[in-house]
């Protein structure tokens, strides 16, 4: 691999299946609790909100997520409005990166499945499972580096670019 060069999959990659991992992060403790599933509708997500009711019982729960559909079907809006101990947020339009499982996910895509060799889908959860075991044994609270003032002004000066550019 030379510098400027972008990386590549070798000539005779072959994807044996995908999978879709749903992940809550504790934010207090660095805990995650993850469910893979074969898809991403809103059927699976409410299995993972059924799972996290069960995992955190008799807790308040806020879950902050992005605003895919799959979040906001009439079928999970129904469950949540039955659950009311679970209060959902939603960040903003290109704000993901406000949500701290979001660099989780970046940390296991870097240590655990990029340029990964999986045999199949299976073989792929089972390694999402071993690492999401592993890192709860050391898990440890993200801590923000910048501090809120630097954050929202960031946030400002984004939203002003996007007012100025049309974009």
């Amino acid at each position: 691999m030379q510098p400027g060069h972008a990386e590549q999959r070798t000539h005779d990659y072959v994807r044996h299946g995908t999978a879709t991992l749903f992940a809550a992060l504790e934010v207090a403790t660095g805990q995650v609790t993850g469910l893979c599933k074969q898809r991403h509708r809103h059927q699976e997500f409410l299995v993972f909100l059924k799972h996290l009711a069960r995992a955190y019982p008799e807790v308040e729960l806020h879950l902050v997520m992005d605003n895919y559909a799959t979040h906001k079907t009439p079928g999970v809006k129904a469950w949540l409005a039955d659950h009311p101990r679970i209060h959902v947020h939603f960040t903003p339009t290109s704000g993901s990166w406000l949500n701290l499982v979001e660099v989780w996910f970046g940390i296991i895509e870097r240590q655990a499945i990029r340029r990964g060799s999986f045999t199949s889908a299976r073989d792929l959860t089972t390694k999402i499972r071993t690492f999401i075991t592993g890192w709860n044994h050391r898990r440890h609270p993200f801590i923000w580096t910048k501090t809120p003032d630097q954050i929202l002004s960031k946030i400002d000066r984004k939203r002003k670019h996007v007012s100025s550019t049309g974009h």
